[in-house]
């Protein structure tokens, strides 16, 4: 078996686990669905994920399980017993030890948590294996929708890296973890973003390309270990947005709204660019919405003034 062949198997599991995350699942199902034995189909499963068959299922559907006690208003045993756990006790305990505490308490007050968001394995793989960003041959040109939005006075937790200039040196760099733990924010008032900080906001010695969620002012909740939590002013962004994609291609997808950005004058609008008012930030890419990237303007009567005032 090559690698190629392994990490297909790998992610024929990954489906079957996701089709099926409420309902038992047994070692020779999942071998069924790569299939290969048992034996070979669970020793290149932890070989290639870093978890055993069981203990993924499990940290997924705990994941799950959480973000149904974030969001509703629930029993935990009903919330156990829809994931498969045969019983308060036991869900309890298994949620104390991925999470760090008891569900019952984490319900209460929601504080931002290390979810388990794993990876499609044949997407990072492919990923890898093209270079990071490396563009594919030339295609035709698309079409990329221009927008102005205004952010209001907030806050935003984020994650430092090192010396980060992209998504692929961050990962290197804290992991590809931190998503998940952004992704458990309750009060988050927008999905979490890909971020390149300006210069003021950037400490010695850490990232320009950092990853975060943004927050109400009135933000008081825990700051997990590692994070940060700053302040924001209000900006105006230009959001840009390609065509939908073939998730296998989000690649040339990003590389195509690069290039377009590269060449756009935001004074057709009548703004001008504004890199030092806000953190030019990306949304995650995901195929049906098309690739989404912002920039922070003012308006060009604004910077006149701004200029004037120097």
């Amino acid at each position: 078996m090559n690698q190629v062949e392994a990490i297909r198997a790998v992610q024929k599991m990954q489906d079957y686990i996701e089709d099926h995350i409420y309902e038992e699942i047994t070692l020779k199902q999942l071998s069924k669905a790569a299939g290969y034995s048992s034996w070979h189909s669970a020793r290149i499963f932890k070989e290639i994920t870093g978890r055993t068959p069981f203990d993924y299922i499990r940290a997924l559907r705990l994941t799950r399980a959480a973000l149904v006690l974030r969001d509703e208003e629930r029993k935990i045993i009903d919330v156990a017993l829809d994931f498969v756990f045969d019983s308060h006790e036991g869900f309890t305990r298994a949620f104390a030890k991925e999470f760090g505490l008891p569900p019952k308490r984490y319900s209460q007050n929601t504080p931002p948590i290390q979810l388990f968001m794993p990876a499609r394995v044949f997407d990072t793989f492919r990923a890898l294996h093209n270079g990071g960003m490396k563009m594919s041959e030339k295609k035709a040109t698309k079409t990329v929708f221009v927008q102005i939005i205004e952010r209001p006075a907030r806050k935003v937790l984020l994650k430092r890296g090192i010396k980060a200039t992209e998504y692929f040196g961050y990962c290197e760099e804290v992991g590809c973890d931190v998503w998940s733990m952004l992704s458990s924010v309750k009060e988050a008032m927008y999905e979490p973003i890909g971020m390149w900080l300006p210069k003021d906001l950037i400490k010695s010695g850490t990232s320009q390309y950092v990853q975060g969620v943004e927050l109400p002012l009135a933000y008081n909740n825990a700051v997990p270990p590692g994070y940060d939590l700053i302040d924001l002013p209000p900006c105006m962004m230009m959001i840009f947005q390609g065509e939908p994609y073939n998730d296998d291609d989000f690649m040339e997808a990003i590389g195509e709204v690069w290039e377009h950005i590269e060449k756009f004058d935001p004074n057709i609008y009548g703004y001008h660019w504004a890199p030092e008012a806000a953190p030019r930030f990306q949304l995650a890419p995901m195929g049906y919405r098309g690739y989404i990237e912002a920039r922070p303007v003012v308006s060009q009567s604004m910077g006149s003034t701004q200029r004037q005032d120097k």
